[in-house]
């Protein structure tokens, strides 16, 4: 007897839907075959849904068996063929007779007792399922809140393969899963950290602001417990909240490597990732047999934070370049390419040489000068050229560090960015562009004029920095943010001296 169900694999984070063909013959040897081009884990699933099916109490065949998982030229991986596979059994025995199965999905891993386990992607299955006219979908405990994310799926819950067969008898009412969306980000979206927490340090938050407010990469160089860290960390306090768009997004990302937090079916706050500088390059793009998104794509419309960033390897920091760029990553194979977004903001910090305390009033430099020019030569001036604003961060003072008065907080800092970007939306409308760092090439000559007096300094500042075009863009495209902070609707000649000021890195490489 043949039975139909439907389940979901994923590509990246992008779902496929996929038809689950079981044919039960009458006759023949007891041995049940997996096609439609599965992986290792879905092979795998024959011993698991037998084991499952027995303890469950129901009687597993004794002929052969066909499990079909179509479009057969799609790679089916994960255990989330499990249920569906074994229901299709049930019914191919006629144990399960009329189950209701049109306009359904089901996806979900099993223990051996018959238990239903959690599966990864579960909100990318559920919206390609939405997408593709079906409005039920069979899911795991653990998983359906997450799945009840898309308003459009009617999702019942089970825990076990005999919970999971009586609904589809109709024996069995379950109820649906419902979740309420603005009580998950008004408990959800708040941080633990505040700006206040940094002692001193106004110039390096004043850069911070510009640098969320249009949007700008940023990198900071100074010694060892300056507090570059905890200013990076402090970051997404002062960025807008996320939108249900982007939280959707990237709360994609993140299911489909098993990261959402239990209980928390939504990303609210913007993350922040911290790799370490031995990741290798895959780890930071993404990549494997079945490709996977990497740091630059979890850090999605968040903050992508490489402290040490001159002790990553040269080819490893090169690879992020033109992501920096397109906001995705592209990571190609022999049969397909998978597409990952990655629109963050980066925040590179270092030392300013080996010891990490050239220049520094608190410490002697013990570096030669050539040490510190080898040091600074693992940057490559190209991937500088990306990072809009270079900042200087200066150790900090006993004085500064004691003081308990006049911290600036994230409060104060956000309302200046939210004033920024609410002109730059003024600006784009409703493009794909929202930050000033966005603007393309022409955009930056028609919404960036200078004044005689502002071309002045730029001219100056490229002729004894020997800056390339992209720094000039950078510097048009930061002197436009701090105008904005400003409320002001011209770029004013201390605009531009103050993002000029910004490209300490253009002074030493």
């Amino acid at each position: 007897m043949l039975a139909r169900l439907h389940s979901v694999t994923l590509e990246g984070i992008e779902g496929v839907i996929c038809e689950v063909e079981v044919d039960v013959a009458r006759g023949g040897f007891e041995k049940s075959v997996i096609v439609g081009l599965p992986d290792a884990a879905v092979k795998e699933s024959t011993e698991r849904v037998k084991s499952a099916i027995v303890n469950s109490g129901y009687r597993y065949p004794k002929t052969q068996s066909v499990v079909n998982l179509a479009p057969a030229d799609v790679k089916k991986a994960g255990p989330a063929f499990d249920l569906p596979i074994a229901l299709g059994i049930l019914i191919g025995q006629g144990i399960l007779v009329n189950p209701d199965t049109n306009d359904i999905v089901i996806l979900g891993e099993l223990a051996l007792d018959g238990r239903v386990r959690p599966v990864n992607g579960v909100l990318s299955m559920a919206m390609t399922a939405a997408a593709n006219g079906f409005r039920r979908m069979i899911v795991p405990l653990e998983n359906a809140e997450e799945a009840a994310v898309v308003k459009e799926m009617e999702v019942f819950a089970v825990g076990s393969l005999t919970q999971a067969a009586g609904f589809l008898a109709g024996q069995l009412p379950l109820e649906t899963t419902t979740v309420d969306i603005d009580e998950l980000f008004s408990v959800s979206s708040s941080y633990d950290v505040d700006f206040a927490d940094v002692k001193g340090q106004h110039s390096v938050k004043r850069a911070l602001t510009v640098a969320a407010a249009g949007g700008h990469n940023i990198m900071m160089i100074g010694p060892p417990g300056a507090g570059k860290t905890m200013l990076a960390q402090r970051l997404t306090t002062i960025l807008p909240v996320l939108s249900l768009a982007e939280s959707l997004e990237t709360t994609q990302i993140y299911s489909s490597v098993g990261l959402l937090s239990k209980g928390k079916p939504l990303l609210a706050t913007r993350p922040v990732r911290m790799p370490h500088h031995s990741a290798s390059g895959p780890a930071l793009i993404g990549g494997g047999t079945n490709p996977r998104p990497g740091e630059l794509s979890l850090a999605h419309f968040g903050i992508l934070f490489l402290d040490e960033f001159v002790e990553f390897p040269r080819h490893v920091l090169e690879m992020i370049r033109q992501p920096l760029e397109d906001g995705f990553v592209l990571v190609s194979r022999a049969k397909k390419t998978i597409r990952f977004p990655a629109r963050f903001m980066l925040i590179a910090a270092m030392n300013p040489c080996p010891c990490g305390y050239f220049g520094s009033d608190a410490r002697r430099c013990k570096c030669t000068p050539g040490q510190i020019a080898r040091y600074l030569s693992k940057v490559s001036g190209p991937l500088v050229d990306r990072i809009d604003i270079h900042i200087e961060v200066p150790a900090i003072s006993f004085g500064k560090l004691r003081s308990k008065s006049g911290q600036l907080d994230s409060a104060s800092m956000r309302q200046a960015v939210m004033r920024a970007r609410d002109i730059q939306a003024g600006r784009f409308g409703d493009g794909q562009i929202m930050t000033n760092a966005g603007m393309s090439h022409k955009q930056t000559e028609k919404l960036c004029p200078l004044d005689s007096a502002g071309e002045l300094i730029l001219k100056q500042a490229m002729t004894e920095l020997g800056l390339s075009a992209r720094a000039h863009d950078k510097i048009c495209k930061v002197a436009r943010t701090i105008a904005d902070l400003a409320g002001a609707e011209q770029i004013a000649p201390e605009h531009i001296a103050e993002a000029i000021s910004y490209r300490k890195l253009d002074r030493r490489l």
